[in-house]
């Protein structure tokens, strides 16, 4: 259940409702957003709360409404947090009208592929940059990324180009140590409904960068998200990089309604990996242009000085040059809703 408080609350009256629905069994989280104070009442995974909580808590002083939560996904809500949630990373504050964007290469492949794209998506205009040093792939026989190597690696871009890091996580096991080199740890689309990983990324209190799987829908992500979000981490963004369809000219189907429905139910920041959802750098920019259009709150690119050489993905990714040709467009589109870039 959701206990929405009087505008003139007091601090003390809201720890008092947490008490309360501590006692009854339940796990309480406490926001403030949009002028007031929520608090949002959860199983811990041991059955129900015991009956009349309601009742106790709208005579409490202070309580404004208690309802029954309106989606199973109780905290990654609006009607938890009413308005869009934020958190600053690097030089941008995501899910503000900043856009972000974030872009690298798909795979960490050497020091100077790596420095090189560093560079140039930084003076495009790119906020963070990404890039894996552990590649989950189709084959057992791809690339399988550097590892430590490659987190070594990403660590020296980041203190010579100055943008935070964003790479994958594939296991909760290496959680913490992808964390002591990570700005965000990235959740991929295989990975999407690995409970135990989403478990460790909520308790690493990390920024993580959650990727709808390829044949997930939109609530299965939001559930995905509560997981995080369970553990008090609420710096979470959700991606969407399209989804599995019998459509055979695209890698998958960019699903362009999934940015408004997800921001009409959750307050998660929404993005959009449009080099995912096509599979070819031609497509990029145009369903980049779409996706800012609909309203994300940033675009992640793969980016490759020379992605005819790329050990990964190189047919989706952009060359620095038409990177910095996508930035123009995109801050053309978000300038025109009011949105920086």
């Amino acid at each position: 259940m959701i206990i929405t408080f009087q505008s003139d609350a007091l601090e003390t009256q809201v720890e008092s409702v947490v008490q309360e629905v501590e006692r009854s069994g339940l796990r309480a989280f406490q926001r403030f957003s949009a002028g007031r104070w929520a608090v949002a009442a959860v199983s811990g995974g041991f059955g129900r709360a015991r009956p009349g909580l309601g009742d106790r808590l709208a005579a409490l002083p202070g309580v404004l409404t208690v309802q029954a939560e309106q989606q199973p996904f109780v905290l990654a809500s609006r009607a938890f947090i009413p308005e869009t949630s934020s958190f600053e990373l690097g030089a941008v504050q995501v899910g503000s009208p900043d856009l972000l964007l974030i872009a690298g290469p798909c795979s960490v492949e050497s020091r100077s592929q790596l420095i090189e794209t560093a560079l140039a998506v930084k003076e495009a205009g790119a906020h963070a940059l990404r890039g894996g040093a552990f590649k989950p792939r189709t084959s057992p026989y791809s690339f399988q990324g550097l590892g430590e190597a490659g987190l070594e690696l990403l660590s020296e871009a980041r203190e010579l180009c100055g943008l935070p890091v964003v790479t994958e996580v594939m296991t909760h096991e290496d959680v913490p140590f992808v964390a002591r080199y990570a700005d965000v740890l990235q959740i991929g689309a295989r990975n999407m409904q690995n409970s135990p990983l989403l478990h460790a990324a909520g308790e690493s209190q990390k920024p993580v960068l959650l990727k709808r799987g390829m044949s997930a829908t939109i609530e299965e992500m939001l559930f995905a998200a509560e997981y995080i979000l369970s553990h008090g981490n609420f710096r979470v963004m959700v991606c969407e990089r399209g989804i599995r369809t019998f459509e055979s000219l695209t890698r998958n189907t960019t699903d362009i309604n999934a940015i408004p429905v997800v921001q009409s139910l959750s307050h998660l920041p929404v993005l959009l990996d449009p080099s995912h959802s096509t599979g070819s750098w031609e497509f990029v920019t145009a369903i980049a242009r779409a996706g800012v259009a609909a309203g994300a709150d940033g675009l992640i690119i793969e980016v490759h000085p020379h992605p005819e050489q790329a050990l990964s993905d190189g047919a989706q990714s952009l060359k620095p040059e038409r990177f910095a040709e996508l930035v123009r467009q995109v801050r053309g589109i978000a300038a025109w809703m009011g949105r920086k870039c």
